[in-house]
């Protein structure tokens, strides 16, 4: 019996130096709940009981654990909308490029255009 007590204490003491330094290392930013400062408090002063109330109400989740900010996860908003297209191979889309060709054109067309007014505003004579 005297075994088990000084294993469970051990491990309830690795646990709680094992959320210290989660809580220390987490950025404020996605702590839950409270502060940073707050939670240190917490985890340390009540030992067991703050700890597991670290990782039931601070700790980040999920995904949003490794993103800079909360409520962060990992998609941007309007990426994440339903029914919205995703981006392609432009290669592969055949009215994209048809698009490409006829705005191309447009600008050849415009060009030779402003070119051939430019030549005929220097073949003119100036006026007198």
């Amino acid at each position: 019996m005297l075994f088990a007590d000084g294993a469970l204490g051990i491990a309830l003491t690795l646990f709680w130096v094992y959320t210290v330094l989660e809580v220390i290392t987490t950025d404020e930013a996605r702590m839950r709940n409270l502060p940073k400062l707050t939670w240190v408090l917490i985890v340390i002063l009540l030992f067991d009981i703050g700890a597991l109330a670290w990782w039931v109400a601070g700790r980040p989740q999920g995904a949003a654990r490794s993103m800079p900010y909360k409520g962060n996860h990992g998609v941007p908003p309007e990426y994440d909308r339903p029914g919205r297209a995703t981006a392609g191979n432009p290669d592969d889309d055949a009215a994209f490029l048809a698009q490409l060709r006829a705005r191309a054109e447009e600008q050849r067309k415009t060009a030779a255009e402003q070119a051939r007014l430019l030549r005929q505003q220097e073949d003119e004579p100036p006026p007198q």
